[in-house]
């Protein structure tokens, strides 16, 4: 193995770690603490895409850190999988600290050290959990996460603010000592190893009741995958900034907790196992009944970050589905719909933000006519929106796509049917917004004329995310050979 790219690995981690200090002793001079977050995020970055063209060329890198006893140890590996999540969190880290800036600055945000120290604790805990070669060492990260963006949502310091983090905390922290830890505790107990493995680590002859008990347990362990009845924090941290509110749901934690998912299913249940279990039939009717629950929720929120919450909620229902479909178009789906939903809802909350920015409003029926003083920000709320829906020209279209292709492969009509009512549910609490607030109807005055567009940072950064959309539309090839390199790695044969 080369011993650059063991060190580009461990960079990916320690650098947002260490850029924490950087920050903290810059503090007192923003544009430089701010160059400082940008220069790190830049090199981690660079790190990744290294990374990602050393694992196409066929490069093996691995790294341990410290073994705890024989077969529990903190070690990373570089797969396809880890390498879609990470080339995701490490642009849009970059991005979100840009957008940032604008943001923190125009809305007069206390704290912003604080929140730029966390924000690449988060990140750096992100890396580790998406290069971790083991159930223990994703674990650690998968917590360290937790801990980090807790400051993060409680930001504003305000009761209400206060009240948003215990609950966060609280869930997350309870779901992965009562469910995740004790799934993992028995699949060692099981197994006698916690390695992710190709086709899994449960022998052919496992008793699938027991096997079927500890795939339940991390369902509901892995609180940050949002499955109903555990979703309750994601909705309770909207009273977090809006760049947090972005962490959380397209950068990090939301993703973290699919990932998580997807890399248990297929790496410690093996695509082989998954559909004999009592409980995966059982959990795919649950998470299809949350992602229609929460499509329904949203379309009564009155509250835009609120509305895109529980949107989060519905989204990540069709990862964890395409996961539990356990066939190569369920994978495949799941997989890009990890990097078409980053794109769509980082866009759509970078858009929620310069909104409250520049108009100071957060209520969509207050909305109307914003398009005529905030042409670009609605412009990208409508593009971001189509690939959420999952329509042409967005990037959505294809996840969306090999996800219906899962469940028609598989015989479950009930969920292809509760798939397609989302999308249309989608278009209902979605298209409404940019289209009132370019044609507000009759009688209804447009917006008051002095709101301008947002900060130029917060407007580039969202312009960006916005081409994201539409680029993987027309390019979606990188996230699609990886999605079938996963299927390599874990010993299927995608044809």
């Amino acid at each position: 193995m080369n011993p650059s790219l063991a060190l580009m690995l461990q960079l990916t981690i320690l650098l947002p770690l260490l850029a924490t200090f950087a920050i903290a002793i810059t503090g007192k001079k923003p544009n430089l603490r701010e160059a400082v977050t940008i220069s790190i995020s830049l090199v981690v970055l660079y790190c990744v895409v290294n990374l990602y063209q050393a694992l196409k060329a066929g490069a093996s890198i691995e790294v341990t850190w410290w073994e705890l006893m024989p077969g529990l140890e903190i070690s990373f590996v570089v797969e396809p999988l880890g390498m879609l999540f990470a080339l995701i969190a490490s642009f849009l880290w970059l991005i979100t600290t840009i957008y940032a800036i604008g943001y923190m600055r125009g809305h007069g945000e206390d704290n912003q050290t604080r929140f730029y120290i966390c924000f690449a604790l988060a990140i750096s805990a992100v890396m580790g959990l998406a290069f971790s070669a083991n159930l223990f060492t994703l674990f650690v990260f998968y917590e360290v996460l937790t801990l980090s963006t807790y400051p993060l949502v409680t930001h504003a310091g305000t009761d209400k603010a206060k009240q948003g983090g215990r609950v966060y905390l609280g869930i997350l922290l309870s779901t992965s000592i009562a469910f995740f830890l004790l799934a993992i505790i028995l699949t060692w107990f099981m197994t006698g190893t916690l390695e992710f493995t190709a086709g899994g680590v449960f022998d052919a002859n496992v008793d699938t009741t027991i096997a079927g008990a500890i795939l339940a347990l991390f369902i509901f362990g892995i609180g940050k995958a949002a499955m109903m009845p555990f979703h309750r924090w994601l909705p309770a941290a909207m009273v977090a900034p809006t760049p947090v509110s972005a962490l959380l749901h397209a950068v990090a934690v939301v993703k973290a907790g699919v990932f998580t998912v997807l890399k248990i299913c297929i790496f410690i249940f093996g695509l082989d196992l998954l559909p004999k279990l009592p409980t995966t039939e059982f959990l795919l009717y649950l998470a299809a009944i949350s992602v229609l629950l929460a499509s329904i929720i949203a379309m009564r929120q009155d509250n835009l970050k609120a509305r895109l919450a529980y949107s989060t909620i519905s989204q990540l229902g069709y990862i964890t589905i395409g996961a539990l479909l356990a066939t190569q178009s369920g994978v495949i789906g799941s997989s890009m719909h990890i990097a078409s939903h980053a794109f769509g809802k980082i866009t759509l909350f970078f858009c929620a933000g310069a909104i409250l920015v520049a108009s100071h409003k957060s209520k969509i029926s207050e909305m109307r006519g914003l398009g005529y003083t905030m042409p670009i920000t609605m412009g990208a709320f409508f593009i971001a929106s189509l690939s959420i829906i999952g329509v042409p020209p967005a990037g959505g279209t294809w996840s969306k796509w090999f996800l219906l292709m899962g469940t028609i492969e598989t015989g479950y009509w009930f969920i292809m049917a509760t798939l397609m009512l989302s999308s249309l549910l989608n278009i209902a609490y979605l298209l409404p917004i940019p289209y009132h607030a370019f044609f507000p109807g009759k009688g209804e005055k447009p917006t008051d004329t002095s709101i301008k567009e947002a900060p130029l940072p917060s407007l580039i950064a969202l312009i960006i995310t916005t081409l994201g959309c539409l680029i993987m539309f027309i390019h979606p090839q990188p996230f699609y050979e990886l999605a079938k390199a996963i299927l390599t790695v874990s010993g299927v044969n995608h044809g």
